[in-house]
């Protein structure tokens, strides 16, 4: 969290929200941040020299955006920038490393930082959310290093300047803004542009689309996936074969370059968090962290919250927590949940987030949820910067009960409008054997904050 970074580095910060609770607010409330809440011009200091808004504020639904936009003269000799802009700045002072793509980038960018931290490289590093082992979600560090979560919407790449890249993944999203696969695409291609040729990318060579673009970095691109036998000619540098799970850690070997290093392990749990650690492991080496150090700091990552965040236990039902919002982030924890609770009766509760990806991506989202004995969908979480409506969670569940009816799932599918009727529904429901997953970017938390109350 910038606010965080801010303060660390000596400067006094404010700032407004709306009411709401958010996951984050204990951040603020530990580095004593003052929040105001509603937002009001008179929230606004009159010593002020800098003010950062997020890009999802606007002078309609920000009265003090629209006291700014109306008063010029007062605040001519003030700043007034988004939040990617000031970031990005704040980035471009040092040896920045972006960590980027569709899904996994709060994680690694999480996980890198960490193992460069214990390892005592005194890295910079900012995170999309509170990582428990931080106390927060940066790190201020005393070296050129600096670790940032970087996000492709609304190309908030022009913003940095990279020396080095981590690309987990491209998988078209955020359809609000970018009306084509090919223009999503296309600002990876101009953000791996920009790394000089002393630079690096770190890239997932088991995506597609990343194998296609990797020309266009002028730096060293170093690649990364699990080991096929018999293809050691079109190998990654990087590999991980002989994966198991041993006493609750996923344990798997890796190989530099077709040489054997040895075994790691990690907490996280799930193939896509192999590959994750696989990133982390590549960049750290790019960043002189040695093998031991690694192999030791990788394990000790505990992961960021809303990331397959166990909540707790309600009538010895589990409860997790877990943000995924996209029909391959789904499909991607499911997977992972079900080989390391394979015991365990899974029921989800998915909160769409934003009536355009929903409608985009809804053939995806139909054929998302196979595995679960029960599964609620809340209504749409809609963004305040997207036209409402267009697509709804009732033809969701409709689509969803016929896709299952012709493959033969057996499948209880409910659509339960608010979260006070599912938390309602479940005190009701929920038997010691389930385990009970929330899906989303919204705030669906809550489900589980509501129960474990």
């Amino acid at each position: 969290m910038l606010a965080q970074f801010l303060v660390k580095q000596g400067h006094q910060v404010c700032g407004s929200d709306n009411s709401d609770e958010f996951m984050t607010d204990r951040v603020l409330r530990h580095e004593k941040i003052k929040v105001f809440s509603p937002f009001s011009p008179q929230n606004i200091p009159s010593a002020t020299n800098l003010i950062i808004y997020s890009s999802a504020g606007t002078p309609t639904n920000n009265s003090e955006l629209a006291f700014i936009k109306k008063h010029p003269e007062r605040f001519a000799k003030i700043r007034v920038i988004t939040f990617a802009v000031a970031l990005g700045e704040l980035f471009n002072q040092y040896q920045g490393v972006a960590v980027c793509g569709s899904h996994g980038k709060t994680t690694v960018s999480a996980w890198l930082g960490y193992v460069l931290w214990r390892a005592g490289k005194s890295p910079n590093v900012l995170v999309g959310s509170r990582v428990p082992q931080f106390k927060g979600s940066s790190l201020k560090g005393s070296s050129r290093y600096f670790i940032a979560e970087v996000d492709e919407y609304q190309n908030k790449f022009q913003y940095f300047k990279p020396q080095g890249v981590v690309l987990n993944n491209i998988d078209y999203d955020h359809p609000d803004f970018f009306k084509t696969k090919f223009s999503y695409t296309q600002v990876f291609i101009d953000f791996i542009k920009k790394i000089p040729p002393a630079g690096f990318l770190v890239m997932n060579n088991h995506d597609p689309i990343c194998r296609q673009i990797k020309k266009y970095c002028h730096g060293r691109v170093i690649d990364y996936g699990f080991k096929i036998f018999g293809q050691s000619s079109l190998a990654p540098v990087y590999q991980a074969y002989n994966l198991k799970t041993v006493s609750g850690y996923q344990v798997f070997s890796v190989a530099y370059k077709n040489k054997e290093i040895g075994q790691f392990k990690i907490k996280l749990w799930g193939e896509h968090n192999i590959l994750n650690a696989l990133a982390v492991v590549a960049a750290a080496r790019e960043l002189k962290v040695s093998w031991l150090d690694i192999r030791h700091h990788l394990a000790g990552f505990h992961g960021a919250e809303r990331r397959a965040q166990v909540l707790g236990h309600y009538h010895q039902a589990l409860i997790i927590d877990d943000y995924a919002h996209h029909p391959t982030e789904i499909v991607a924890t499911l997977r992972g949940l079900n080989i390391h609770y394979p015991s365990q009766r899974m029921r989800v509760v998915f909160h769409p987030h934003t009536f355009t990806r929903t409608k985009a991506l809804f053939k995806d989202f139909v054929h998302s949820f196979s595995g679960p004995e029960e599964l609620i969908i809340l209504d749409i979480y809609g963004s305040a910067r997207e036209k409402q409506g267009g697509v709804s969670s009732a033809q969701l569940v409709k689509a969803i009960k016929k896709y299952n009816q012709i493959k033969g799932i057996r499948q209880k599918v409910k659509h339960i409008k608010t979260i006070a009727e599912v938390v309602k529904y479940l005190k009701k429901s929920l038997q010691p054997k389930d385990l009970l997953l929330l899906l989303g970017a919204g705030d669906v938390f809550r489900v589980g904050q509501y129960l474990l109350k």
